[in-house]
């Protein structure tokens, strides 16, 4: 969502007076705090890709070759979205060698698996920090 925020939203628009670009970090905190009012889910979780290399590139070097590096701007504002997800009191996973896909993945399955009762998991989004 971050990701996809820092895109969607004119950079020149949103900075601090030190020149901090701020877009991913407001358009993320805006989808978040619709998500929460909107669903009213009982967990949330996000999830943050650590670093490019994962298991998956371990075994197939190609795995995501031709994507272009994430733009600084961005990068420089994960920090800022975690610090904003502490405040909340949101937990937020990342873990080396996997993408923040597989960690939801994973929180998904634990979920069916102990809960099967639970109709829904909002999945908050991936965030990619590298």
């Amino acid at each position: 969502m971050a990701y996809r925020a820092f895109f969607a939203l004119p950079a020149e628009n949103f900075s601090t007076t030190t020149g901090q670009t701020t877009n991913a970090v407001y358009g993320f905190t805006s989808m978040l705090i619709n998500v929460l009012r909107d669903e009213a889910p009982t967990h949330v979780a996000v999830a943050f890709d650590k670093s490019r290399a994962t298991f998956r590139t371990a075994e197939y070097a190609e795995y995501k070759a031709g994507r272009a590096t994430t733009p600084s701007e961005f990068a420089g504002q994960v920090p800022l979205i975690k610090e904003v997800l502490d405040a909340l009191k949101i937990v937020h996973l990342e873990l080396d060698g996997f993408e923040a896909d597989d960690i939801l993945a994973t929180l998904t399955t634990k979920r069916s698996t102990t809960a099967p009762r639970c109709s829904s998991a909002p999945v908050i989004g991936t965030l990619s920090s590298w």
